[in-house]
């Protein structure tokens, strides 16, 4: 196995346990909350720092990739999501609503890291081949809905077979292999000898920055219908919890 092969399959398996726990996460507190009561505005509350937070990594992150390397923004992106995993496994008296929208913050935070560090991180690795990047590319861009889906069935079948709690601890201890794994990744991946100055973040076409506006609207308004309401109109009606995740 080539060095560049490992690197990839590295990148892509912590790409891909992240995802996993990114979709599982939010159907769980989504199914959770609304089991315990919460009404579908409150439910759509948690989410808000997920959101801002997430808008925010995405503005820095390629920066802050540059500076100390793509290795080190996706090992911190990734202990977050364990952080943030870990937080919601406290008893249930506890997870209020600001409690539960801090976590979502760190999640927020981690899942953009992640992303963008995995992404940029393939085209490093992939080498001179253009034939090469284009299917590692096409491989870890192309699986990210599925396995997203396969992380919202993955979540609502560990809320039904052992709870709250035990499914966001079971899913920390998954990420934490993927942590591992990465600290075998090149030190410094992709980090500029010259560094990235904040005011590079904005593109000199007025048109690319108003696009990359417009689509914060655009996943906000994906999120409202999909990732809240959605699920807890299907719940509302009768559905059990593993087949609104196997649905969604």
């Amino acid at each position: 196995m080539t060095a560049a092969l490992r690197n990839y399959l590295i990148i892509t398996g912590n790409y891909w346990a992240f995802t996993i726990t990114d979709g599982a996460i939010r159907m769980l507190v989504v199914l959770h909350f609304y089991q315990m009561g919460y009404s579908p505005f409150a439910i759509a509350m948690l989410f808000v720092f997920y959101e801002v937070f997430g808008i925010v990594t995405n503005f820095v992150g390629g920066w802050l990739g540059a500076r100390i390397g793509l290795n080190r923004t996706m090992q911190v992106g990734t202990a977050m999501q364990i952080v943030a995993l870990l937080m919601l496994t406290v008893p249930n008296p506890l997870l209020t609503v600001v409690y539960v929208m801090a976590a979502q913050a760190l999640s927020g935070i981690a899942k953009d890291l992640n992303k963008m560090s995995a992404k940029a991180g393939v085209k490093l690795v992939a080498g001179a081949s253009d034939d090469q990047l284009f299917k590692w590319v096409a491989w870890i861009t192309g699986s990210k809905n599925a396995l997203k889906g396969i992380g919202f069935f993955v979540g609502a079948a560990l809320l039904a077979l052992i709870g709250f709690q035990g499914a966001n601890l079971a899913l920390a201890l998954l990420l934490v292999l993927g942590l591992i794994a990465t600290f075998t990744l090149p030190s410094g991946l992709g980090a500029m000898k010259d560094k990235a100055k904040f005011s590079a973040l904005f593109s000199q076409d007025a048109a690319i920055n108003w696009l990359a506006a417009a689509r914060i609207f655009l996943f906000g308004a994906r999120d409202v219908w999909f990732v809240v309401a959605l699920p807890v109109y299907l719940v509302s009606i009768g559905w059990d919890f593993e087949w609104v995740g196997a649905y969604l």
